[in-house]
């Protein structure tokens, strides 16, 4: 599975931005897939999981309420709804896909065995 993730850009705190995480393969549907985040000078960090049907999701407390994930398997793609940003919220946007699909509960970076090039979010206060 190759994982490629676009829509970053520069917003303004408070406002919106919609990531998206296209993937190639036959296999896709059948994964779990996250989204996770690097700040400048920190570690990367969970924040978000869905299942292999959109069934079921999860999110770091950070994001909670804020942030939405959702899935198109017939596009194969993935959605990062961001609203509310916060200048927090910068960072380079990656998402991975976890070849167990059935659960929402991945949250290290470690378990995931497929990696996207990132997206730039920058939101500006």
């Amino acid at each position: 599975v190759q994982l490629q993730a676009s829509g970053g850009g520069l917003v303004q705190a408070g406002g919106s931005l919609r990531l998206s995480c296209v993937a190639s393969g036959d296999s896709f549907s059948s994964y779990a897939v996250g989204w996770f985040r690097q700040a400048p000078g920190k570690e990367r960090e969970f924040v978000t999981v869905i299942n292999w049907d959109g069934s079921s999701t999860y999110y770091a407390d950070a994001v909670k309420g804020r942030f939405t994930i959702s899935r198109e398997n017939a596009k194969k793609t993935v959605f990062l709804q961001m609203n509310s940003v916060q200048p927090a919220d910068t960072g380079v946007y990656y998402c991975a896909a976890h070849t167990v699909g059935l659960v929402a509960a991945h949250t290290a970076a470690r378990d995931y065995g497929y990696w996207g090039p990132g997206t730039l979010v920058t939101v500006s206060s």
